[in-house]
């Protein structure tokens, strides 16, 4: 797919994305089902928030882990906002202090902007991740597909165009470890074409009914995240559709290429 084929969401679903409150609502009134989820082995979780958000957005989804008996930690590095050479070194130093001193290997669950640090840090050191999960993460086609870019480059100074080629050519490669892309048609923030990933031996694409805001606690992506982290290390297979996940979950999309 040419790049300047995928848009940016509508402001009609950018102004959907108050649907993110409702959401944490129903987060909690789901909790009694979303303990049905798979127990987890307490391996290390890392989770790394989105654009201009810090770990206080991902205590829901942290707290919901270590239920599920996972060592869940928040990146500890304050507000997310860029640019994006400079958060990805310091977490990925926090990956490697997380798996030297755990003596295991950490999963990675990235929220939008922190997904794509999440992938690049996945590719530096496939030695220390066991797999990285994505929530609506724009890692794919067109960087300025989404309604955060002007606000990402006035934030932090970083001009996108500098690195658009080079994001390109990477974005295409597959990681080298298991990979989850969680990401929701009706996106009002990131255009969902740019969050998805193509099929493979180590790599799948889930979608959910959900805003962008919302996916770090709407209750299908955080089943869809538990049953994902609970996969044997060095066995692991796609989400499996069967069942209710079939009415749940939306059968795979093509992958756009054109």
């Amino acid at each position: 797919m040419a790049s300047e084929t995928v848009r940016a969401p509508s402001w009609l679903r950018l102004l959907l994305e108050y649907r993110a409150v409702h959401e944490l609502g129903a987060y909690y009134m789901a909790r009694p089902l979303l303990a049905l989820a798979p127990p987890g082995d307490g391996h290390p979780v890392m989770v790394l928030p989105g654009f201009v958000a810090g770990d206080r957005s991902t205590a829901p989804l942290r707290g919901y882990l270590r239920e599920r008996r996972y060592a869940a930690h928040g990146w500890g590095l304050g507000r997310n906002m860029g640019p994006i050479r400079h958060f990805q070194e310091q977490a990925r130093r926090r990956l490697l202090a997380l798996n030297h001193t755990s003596g295991r290997k950490v999963s990675l669950i990235g929220w939008s902007l922190g997904g794509i640090y999440a992938r690049e840090i996945a590719r530096a050191h496939p030695e220390a991740v066991r797999s990285v999960i994505t929530l609506g993460s724009p890692f794919a086609h067109n960087p300025k597909a989404n309604n955060a870019w002007r606000l990402y480059e006035l934030t932090s100074g970083d001009k996108i165009d500098a690195w658009q080629a080079e994001w390109l050519a990477q974005s295409q490669e597959p990681l080298p470890v298991p990979s989850t892309a969680i990401y929701s048609q009706s996106d009002g923030i990131a255009a969902w074409q740019c969050c998805v990933q193509p099929a493979g031996p180590l790599s799948e694409s889930i979608e959910v009914d959900s805003s962008h805001c919302g996916l770090g606690h709407n209750p299908l992506a955080l089943y869809a995240i538990a049953d994902r982290l609970a996969e044997p290390e060095g066995r692991w297979r796609p989400f499996q559709r069967v069942g209710l996940h079939r009415l749940l979950y939306p059968a795979p999309r093509p992958y756009p290429t054109d």
